[in-house]
């Protein structure tokens, strides 16, 4: 059944997976190697086995068709691998984001750039080779000094740098999530194990922190020290700020601060709303700086018991009696901590 299936083409690669192994020979030459579907003579591991395809690593369709997953042969260094339009303003702000200056700073939250490639599909594109990352919330946030963490460092990037990314929504935030899976995951399918047979077990970020990203620099802009911090377009993820038109300049950087704290009223509890409100303000000349909300952030976290950063947060969509158990599991989950720490 399945052979049939395959010689009937359900499994045969899609126009924009053709072209990623078109690119397959240039990329190994230059030591980037792609998975096992995109290689030359590919032949389906299930062929002769009669073997279920959706059991096997390389049935496996990559998500996106401008990016995708490789390792790095020289040190086995999972990445992502972007086509971009050559010397676009995407390739120009991330070189700037990828100097040794920038990435050398701790508080530096920009992906880097590893490697600009020529497109040998396509003449006017390059390919952007980056770290690979993964969604920032998954796997999901479960306790409040995680949320207090990603804030922290999703500000903190913001009062660094005269780069306005102007599309920060949740979606362009990443992590790179090695901690959490010492023994990997499947670069498309992220819950599963590299070879995608069992469900990828995780660790803690409270345990093992994480650092996060932003990503996609597309319609990022770079201001000088004196150029007026201006700009139009209605272009980006979050269609929510009140600002955005085409023919009336507004401020990247109170845009970078409504979206993120967009971002946070999404993802977290009512312990934030203070700062959330503040950051959504209607007006943006009101809203706080990178560097005041990052003081709003310590003011509100100085009023909580410190034991409190390692208790569950809780879903505002939670019944109570989903509450009692969940809070239940927290307390044996913190007791165990504690139990741990002693007999160490």
């Amino acid at each position: 059944m399945y052979a049939q299936w395959t010689k009937e083409g359900d499994w045969d690669l899609l126009p924009s997976e053709r072209a990623w192994s078109d690119r397959q020979s240039l990329l190994e030459e230059r030591g980037y190697i792609l998975r096992q579907r995109y290689r030359t003579g590919w032949r389906p591991s299930w062929l002769g086995h009669n073997r279920d395809p959706f059991s096997c690593e390389d049935s496996i369709i990559s998500r996106h068709d401008h990016v995708i997953d490789a390792t790095r042969r020289k040190d086995n260094l999972l990445v992502s691998i972007k086509v971009v339009k050559d010397a676009s303003n995407e390739v120009k702000i991330a070189r700037l984001v990828s100097s040794p200056q920038v990435v050398r700073n701790p508080a530096n939250h920009c992906v880097s750039v590893l490697d600009i490639l020529p497109d040998p599909v396509f003449p006017d594109k390059a390919l952007m080779v980056m770290p690979y990352l993964r969604p920032f919330n998954d796997p999901p946030f479960n306790a409040i000094g995680e949320a207090v963490e990603f804030v922290k460092q999703t500000l903190e990037v913001k009062q660094q740098y005269q780069c306005r990314n102007r599309d920060c929504a949740a979606a362009n935030i990443m992590m790179d999530g090695r901690p959490l899976y010492p023994q990997g995951h499947h670069p498309v399918e992220i819950n599963r194990t590299p070879d995608f047979l069992h469900e990828a077990p995780h660790l803690s970020r409270l345990d093992h922190p994480v650092k996060y990203y932003f990503i996609d620099f597309g319609i990022s802009s770079v201001f000088g020290e004196r150029d007026p911090p201006y700009v139009l377009g209605t272009k980006g993820r979050d269609k929510d700020p009140p600002e955005l038109s085409d023919h009336t300049p507004y401020n990247p950087f109170m845009l970078d601060i409504y979206i993120l704290g967009h971002v946070y009223q999404e993802e977290f509890i009512d312990f934030l709303e203070p700062l959330v409100t503040a950051m959504m303000h209607i007006q943006p000349e009101r809203r706080p700086t990178a560097e005041d909300a990052i003081l709003m952030l310590h003011n509100i976290i100085s009023s909580v018991d410190t034991t409190l950063l390692r208790w569950r947060l809780r879903s505002r969509s939670e019944s109570a009696p989903e509450r009692v158990v969940y809070d239940t599991v927290a307390v044996a989950r913190e007791g165990m901590y504690h139990l741990r720490r002693l007999v160490r």
